[in-house]
């Protein structure tokens, strides 16, 4: 079953950004991008590492260098529950 993004961010997820340096087997000389996105847990980042094991397996290009950042959206004592709405004019 598919978590919320909430219910992810709750269990100490967080955003991971990668940006993915590869070359292409026929234009070797040219170095292309990729963003990847997913919510992960750091440190040790076992969806963003996960896919890098199938780019390795899976895609032609052959990774020059990855760089990525993570970030913690939300810690468990920063959630509400809100029962209420607030009307602005």
């Amino acid at each position: 079953m598919e978590q919320s993004e909430t219910e992810l961010m709750l269990k100490g997820y967080g955003l991971t950004t990668a940006e993915f340096f590869y070359r292409m087997p026929d234009y070797t000389h040219v170095l292309n991008t990729f963003v990847w996105q997913d919510y992960d847990i750091a440190p040790d980042h076992p969806r963003l590492f996960s896919f890098i094991d199938f780019w390795k397996a899976e895609i032609e290009g052959r990774l020059h260098s990855v760089r990525f950042t993570h970030r913690k959206m939300l810690s468990s004592g920063e959630w509400r529950h809100v029962t209420g709405e607030f009307p602005v004019h």
